[in-house]
Parts: C-alpha cells; structure tokens; sequence
C-alpha cells in the first residue's frame, strides 16, 4: 500500500460514534440490505483497513514469525497438501477464480467455517508477494485462501523480502 492516508473514503477519519455505527451494521444478517452500495463500500474500506495492516506487519516484524491464526499450523497443513505446487510468490488469478479453480477452493474453504472466524470475508490479497498492494497488484479473496495463501508466503520466505526491504529503508 504506497503509503495510504487514511484509507477507502477515509477510514480513519471516522469517529468513535460512526465506528460503532459502521460495527453495528456489519453485525447484521446479509439479508438485511440486498444490494445496498453503502454496505459495499463498507466492506471494501474493511478489506483495505485489514490489508493495510497486515502489509504495516509484515513490513516490520520478521514474517517467519508471524502467527495470523490460532490455526495457523493447521491451514499451512491442509493448503499444501491441498495444493501442494500451487505458486504463491506471484499468484495466477486463474487459480482462484477459474471455475475450475472455486470447485478446488471450495472444500478446502469449508473445512475451516467452525474454525477461522469471518473465514469467508471478502479480503485483499496481493498477487505479487514482492511488491506492496496496488490496483494492479491485488485480487479479492475470502479471508481463508488469503490466510492460506499468506501463511505460506511467511513460512515459505516470499514475504521476506517486503521486511527486509522495510528494515534497510529504516536504517538509512
């Protein structure tokens, strides 16, 4: 994220009343709004406020030690025994969203409803795992292929680079 200010439509602007008010609302059942766009907007500012933190993280402290979940051990496990040659230092978005691909991801999502809160939330994820989120450089995901994906890139190395990167800039 090159250097954000406050996020989609300025998430940090938001007071502490309007925050709860934005809680409260995405507390409710889906079927409470249908296609209303403010909710949508609501999400995406989400997406982006969970995808700016986690690039803040991973910029700052070692990725290999990292933990994202109480499950982490658990997905890294069941994602690569899933998908065992899928690349994910740079992604294909073919494998997540083909047809082919969702039937794949499916199953594997599903096994962890019970376990990975908000397991299927709409989430940022970047396609290069070297470069920082863009337009160009990001697909939506649900948050259990984002948590597989980048449980892997941590203890795999691929996100070795964004700190290392992050710590040299510092020490200048």
């Amino acid at each position: 994220m090159a250097a954000p200010t406050g996020g989609i439509g300025g998430l940090s602007s938001l007071g502490a009343a309007e925050a709860l008010s934005v809680a409260e609302a995405l507390s409710l059942p889906a079927e409470a709004y249908g296609n209303d766009p403010n909710v949508e907007m609501v999400w995406a500012m989400k997406a982006y406020q969970h995808a700016e933190v986690y690039f803040n993280l991973i910029s700052s402290v070692d990725p290999h030690l990292l933990k994202l979940t109480r499950s982490d051990d658990l997905i890294y496990t069941a994602f690569r025994g899933k998908f065992p040659q899928l690349r994910i230092d740079v992604l294909d978005p073919e494998d997540l969203k083909s047809p082919a691909a969702k039937e794949e991801w499916r199953p594997f999502c599903m096994q962890f409803e019970s376990q990975v809160e908000d397991f299927n939330y709409g989430t940022l994820l970047r396609l290069d795992s070297s470069k920082e989120y863009s337009e160009e450089n990001t697909i939506f995901s649900t948050r259990i292929q984002f948590y597989a994906i980048e449980i892997a890139r941590n203890r795999e190395g691929y996100n070795d680079v964004i700190f290392h990167h992050r710590s040299t800039e510092a020490t200048k």
